[in-house]
């Protein structure tokens, strides 16, 4: 089926529907929400909401980019996160898409853009049946600038379909989509069709995959109009620099981000132009598992401020609501993945326009807990790229399992599932841009000093703020550096309000013997997953000669 066709069923759709309700006001999205059982008011405001098991967070296995002849050379094929789908199959989605919607009472029609600068701004229309969803896309998603008319894409809008508690047909799909377990079909599935334009969550109520399925195409598009886009979160400080802090999850990145002397842009993802950075989202969407008003006050006033319902549309997902309303976020029998969405807005120090200047600093973060990456460092151009590349950190593994090791993670960019071009685009992209505006680059490791987890102990968050403070002001601009010999990266010898001792991993080690063996362990890590993930691609020898191990 070719991009007109569906564009003509889809407006055939929403012309022939006696239910469809265009845009309507947030209070009646957050009334309609309720009244219909989606979701649940909360004491203080709130709405709770929960899934279905199989929905408490994304399904990478069944997410996947329709394959066409004439770009399959733009998308990287070689990473396990981009599942290939035929066209045909993609067809038959929409079609049981429409036939969802074509028998829904109500259908919602959300026209909605992501970009803070209207120059790429992309207008979205989500179509659903559930009030709930276009609440979540009226907290993510921003409203249609003035302007839009200027944006390059103005003319090239993307739909997406949302379709979150009906499930596909296991017969019907049967060779065509992933087998659940061994003869059983999968019955969901979230497809993003580049060239048609056109996205479907079919079978998963897990809100975020609306929210990362536009990410996906964002960060498919922009390339393809020379801006970099990243999965980071960006603030300005009061003399008007901008810095961007990159980092999975556990690394302190919304901890270090919001920062009371520093105004936010946004979160969690935005787009580097000629012009500056532009945050693409109008919300947050916040993890909540363990969430205390003393560690992440801005985050829990944010969703537990009391307000009358109709005002406070925050949607907490999966959280353990009891039936009086409370809320208990340290409860994670339901999942660990409990989440809230909510507006920028709601957040007190923000920069109400989402952009700003090019960054002078960027901060990529880890949270090592072997304890051998320095706890701040330099890194030059190619390190830069190469760490980018990496998207480095650790994990530990569940405490039930009765296993202690860390867990060695790396995610591409920072954002592997999210981001479906070829690597030297991103990492070409990010290179030029550091060259041109004069960025500095530092890895900040907010792990393990000491020794391993179990052995040493987790860097200190004072120390670890110090860090940032210093490599935001430029106070690390003119100290005297020390090359790692195991990562190459540069440590630098003096950092102020933190002791000089712990700015290099090996003198914090009672057992240097163990300190050596545990780096190169890490160091070949490195080496083999970067053989792995990009052996097959003819990077810049100065980008391999920056990977640990090499």
């Amino acid at each position: 089926m070719e991009a007109p066709k569906f564009k003509a069923k889809i407006q055939n759709l929403l012309l022939n529907h006696r239910g469809v309700k265009k845009n309507p006001e947030r209070k009646e999205l957050i009334r309609l929400s309720v009244e219909n059982r989606e979701a649940l008011v909360m004491q203080c405001g709130a709405l709770a909401t929960w899934t279905s098991p199989e929905s408490t967070g994304r399904s990478p296995k069944d997410t996947y980019l329709v394959k066409h002849p004439q770009s399959a050379h733009l998308i990287d094929w070689t990473s396990p996160n981009n599942l290939p789908m035929e066209p045909e199959t993609f067809d038959m989605l929409f079609e049981d898409a429409l036939k969802v919607l074509q028998d829904s009472t109500e259908i919602y029609e959300l026209d909605r853009a992501v970009g803070a600068d209207s120059e790429y701004a992309l207008p979205v229309k989500t179509i659903t049946y559930k009030a709930l969803s276009g609440l979540f896309c009226d907290n993510m998603f921003r409203p249609i600038p003035n302007d839009i008319n200027k944006s390059i894409f103005a003319q090239k809008p993307f739909t997406l379909l949302s379709i979150p508690d009906h499930k596909l047909s296991r017969e019907r799909y049967t060779g065509r989509l992933r087998e659940f377990k061994p003869g059983v079909t999968s019955d969901m599935a979230v497809v993003i069709d580049f060239d048609r334009r056109v996205g479907i969550v079919f079978g998963s109520s897990y809100m975020g995959s609306m929210k990362k399925l536009i990410f996906t195409v964002m960060n498919y598009y922009l390339p393809l109009e020379g801006i970099l886009p990243l999965h980071c979160s960006a603030n300005e400080g009061t003399d008007g620099r901008t810095a961007l802090l990159l980092g999975l999850s556990g690394t302190g990145k919304t901890t270090l981000s919001a920062d009371p002397t520093r105004a936010l842009l946004g979160d969690d993802e935005h787009g580097w132009s000629d012009k500056g950075i532009a945050n693409f989202e109008n919300g947050c969407y916040a993890k909540m598992i363990n969430i205390t008003p003393e560690a992440e006050p801005e985050i829990w006033n944010a969703v537990m401020h009391t307000d009358n319902y109709l005002n406070h549309g925050a949607i907490v997902e999966n959280a353990m609501v009891f039936p009086n309303g409370k809320v208990d976020y340290f409860d994670s029998r339901l999942t660990e993945n409990s989440r809230a969405s909510f507006p920028l807005s709601f957040l007190s120090n923000i920069k109400k326009s989402s952009v700003g200047g090019h960054p002078s600093t960027i901060l990529f973060l880890t949270a090592d807990a072997y304890g051998v990456i320095p706890p701040i460092s330099k890194l030059d151009e190619y390190q830069a790229m190469l760490w980018f590349m990496m998207g480095y950190t650790s994990k530990l593994a569940g405490t039930e399992t009765g296993v202690t090791e860390p867990q060695v993670t790396f995610s591409r960019f920072f954002g592997a599932p999210f981001m479906p071009a070829q690597p030297d685009v991103y990492a070409g992209m990010l290179g030029e841009k550091l060259k041109k505006h004069n960025v500095r680059v530092f890895l900040v490791n907010t792990g393990w000093s000491g020794g391993k987890y179990g052995v040493g102990s987790r860097i200190k968050l004072r120390y670890t703020r110090a860090m940032v403070n210093a490599a935001l002001s430029g106070q690390l601009d003119n100290v005297e550096y020390t090359q790692d010999p195991h990562f190459h990266v540069y440590i630098p010898l003096y950092c102020p309000d933190v002791p000089g001792e712990i700015l290099i991993p090996q003198n914090t080690w009672a057992d240097k013997e163990d300190y050596e063996k545990t780096a190169r362990m890490l160091a070949g890590k490195f080496s083999e997953q970067f053989d792995k993930a990009y052996g097959s691609h003819n990077l810049n020898p100065q980008i391999i000669k920056a990977c640990p191990g090499k």
